[in-house]
């Protein structure tokens, strides 16, 4: 069976459909069922099947797809092999982040790899919904994510644990809780929320602290990008939840920790199993994990 063929019909199977494996392939849709006819005539059992207008494995197509991650795996595996006898790894390395990861790691990320020789960073952000992050390593190799600490964690990758970030109450300079050392879920029933929009982590917090409250949570705006908000709340239209780490210098607003709440976000960084067999990406995701050690030390 070929290789190619082998990865192909795993990334319809993660990426949930021929056209937007084609996407990640750089392939045209034509080309990817081309080579899963191949493959489905190599195994002699039928590896997709119709649903509505769109195709999904069976189940023979996943155990097939399944199988490649070890063949993956194994060709990374050797070429690692032969790698371990160069004087360092070379190569180019995709990390993306999402926005306010990107924020806090990235620029540390590129000095650090800048001074390796022969390792180039192409970096970019990608914000998407929880649950599509580990779909995102198809097509790059190091995915920096965030979940509530409380979330199951991510499934079908390898997960490398980077930092915890509490989330502290975002509050205007002048307001009335700016000067507490701490606040409770109490004080905070009557707020007006600035929250994200639903799915991504930090709206599962905001609601969770307002069920301590007592009170369904008013939620006055929606909005994904934290710098957008830190200027919402700066301005006086509410109040937020905003990562410690990211915003603790911002001087149009003020950070207030929140107790009786464990309110923070884990950020990973999540790769495809073959991919970390990679000895440049091994060594780019080393120096993600010295920087994510400066930044939280463990307590």
């Amino acid at each position: 069976m070929d290789a190619r063929a082998l990865e192909t019909l795993r990334t319809i199977g993660s990426q949930g459909g021929v056209t937007a494996a084609a996407a990640v392939l750089h392939l045209t849709p034509s080309a990817v069922s081309q080579q899963v006819a191949v493959l489905q005539r190599a195994a002699g059992v039928p590896l997709t099947e119709r649903v509505g207008r769109g195709l999904r494995l069976t189940p023979a197509g996943e155990a097939l797809a399944a199988a490649a991650v070890d063949v993956a795996v194994a060709l990374e595996r050797a070429q690692a092999a032969c790698d371990a006898f160069l004087e360092r790894p070379v190569g180019i390395v995709r990390v993306s982040a999402f926005q306010s990861g990107a924020e806090l790691l990235l620029p540390g990320l590129m000095t650090r790899v800048g001074r390796l020789d022969g390792i180039t960073l192409e970096c970019t952000d990608e914000d998407v919904a929880q649950e599509d992050f580990a779909a995102l390593t198809d097509r790059i190799d190091i995915v920096v994510a965030h979940r509530p600490e409380d979330a199951p964690d991510w499934s079908g990758v390898r997960v490398f644990p980077l930092l915890r970030e509490p989330l502290d109450v975002a509050v205007p300079l002048d307001h009335p809780l700016a000067s507490r050392a701490a606040v409770h879920p109490s004080d905070l029933t009557d707020a007006s929320w600035i929250s994200v929009r639903e799915g991504f982590p930090i709206a599962s917090l905001v609601a969770e602290v307002a069920a301590r409250s007592g009170a369904a949570p008013r939620i006055v705006h929606r909005v994904n990008d934290f710098h957008v908000i830190e200027a919402l709340v700066g301005a006086g239209h509410g109040i937020s939840l905003l990562p410690r780490y990211t915003f603790g210098g911002s001087a149009r607003i003020r950070l207030v920790p929140l107790e009786g709440v464990r309110a923070g976000r884990r950020i990973d960084a999540l790769l495809r199993r073959d991919r970390a067999e990679r000895l440049v990406v091994r060594r780019v995701l080393h120096e993600l994990e010295s920087l994510a050690l400066e930044i939280a030390p463990p307590t």
